[in-house]
């Protein structure tokens, strides 16, 4: 008789449920919530995307999964001018936002049932969700390198949540660790253009990778840059096997992304003045974000660089998340992120002007 083990049944619970009846407290407060906790975008997706995803809406055919070539182009175009990283346009596959990529590379890639996937110790949840999608064990660690037989590695930096920035020789000396192992190496760069201390490199970079990409893929979004969470894009690039592997599966798998998402990423990526801009908007509420934290007895470990502070006043998180529920403020336990973050929160820096400038007031006077 065959039997069924539900895939959900593998998985850990999802953390932002846990979360509930905090954001139900903080709204409670006289002046109501302010939440930042998601890392959701809430300023306007720029004009520019807008009227050319409106161009593009009468689309009656399918796209391709590798996505028309003046995407790819507008990808390998921004690479070369932001991240001074050279990809080949046939070395880009696009993809259905980020995290549909992050859950799903593993399996896309052929892991072996069993493999191990070295993933950083506080990290992003769906690294380890990905490993368990494809019959992988994930295995949280400071180093990758502490995983001598690991088949994968995740890099992140920007990290999600803390904050910081591996530099170019770090990466550099675990893609060279990697390749003599034969490992693959995924770097999320979904923050790498909101440095603050510290200037994020590329994976992609020739001082990490040297003349080639072989063994390395980099992942990046338009969801924070360009307030384009609810287009859902993202792309992949890298080593040409491997994205040809990748392009091989998606194309029988029917991953495309909408022919209309497609325009408007090609504006996003061409276009850089509303990233100054937005860039702008991040920094001047991180500013405001972090002398309140500091001025209610937080430490703010990290923040090089993304869209989050890292924040500990070294007691449990759910202490912490519990004390800014009282004041209206909804953040993020740090220990959603694995066991090494139970002392810290994620304090997002997307809410409106209007809502930060609310966090002062209500940390620092009850």
């Amino acid at each position: 008789m065959p039997t069924r083990q539900p895939l959900a049944a593998r998985l850990p619970d999802f953390p932002w449920d846990v979360l509930t009846p905090y954001a139900d407290r903080a709204r409670r407060h006289a002046g109501g919530i302010v939440d930042l906790s998601v890392g959701t975008p809430v300023d306007p997706t720029p004009g520019v995307v807008q009227s050319a995803l409106a161009a593009a809406a009468d689309a009656p055919g399918y796209p391709t999964a590798w996505g028309r070539p003046e995407l790819r182009e507008a990808c390998v175009g921004w690479l070369a001018r932001s991240l001074g990283a050279s990809v080949d346009p046939t070395a880009v596959v696009p993809g259905i936002g980020t995290k549909e990529l992050v859950a799903s590379l593993p399996r896309m890639l052929g892991l072996a049932p069993g493999s191990r996937v070295a993933i950083p110790r506080v990290a992003y949840p769906t690294y380890a969700v990905g490993a368990i999608l494809a019959d992988c064990v994930p295995v949280p660690v400071d180093d990758p390198r502490e995983v001598s037989d690991a088949a994968l590695v995740w890099l992140n930096s920007p990290s999600n949540p803390t904050g910081a920035v591996l530099s170019a020789s770090q990466q550099a000396e675990v893609v060279a660790w990697a390749r003599d192992r034969g490992a693959i190496v995924l770097a999320d760069e979904c923050y790498i253009e909101l440095g603050w201390d510290q200037e994020p490199v590329s994976v992609l970079h020739p001082s990490v990778c040297g003349t080639g990409h072989d063994g390395v893929l980099a992942l990046h979004s338009l969801s924070k840059r360009s307030n384009l969470a609810g287009y859902r894009f993202g792309f992949v690039a890298g080593d040409p096997t491997l994205v040809a592997d990748l392009l091989a599966v998606r194309k029988h798998a029917g991953m495309m992304v909408p022919t209309p998402v497609q325009a408007a990423a090609i504006a996003a990526l061409d276009d850089d003045a509303h990233v100054v801009e937005q860039r702008d908007r991040y920094a001047r509420r991180r500013a405001v974000l972090r002398n309140a934290l500091e001025g209610a007895g937080f430490r703010i470990d990290h923040g090089e660089a993304g869209l989050y502070l890292w924040a500990t006043r070294d007691e449990p998180c759910w202490d912490s998340v519990s004390w800014c529920a009282d004041r209206g403020v909804l953040v993020t336990p740090g220990d959603f992120y694995g066991e090494a973050g139970a002392r810290h929160v994620r304090v997002a820096f997307t809410a409106t002007d209007e809502r930060v400038d609310e966090v002062p007031s209500r940390l620092l006077g009850g």
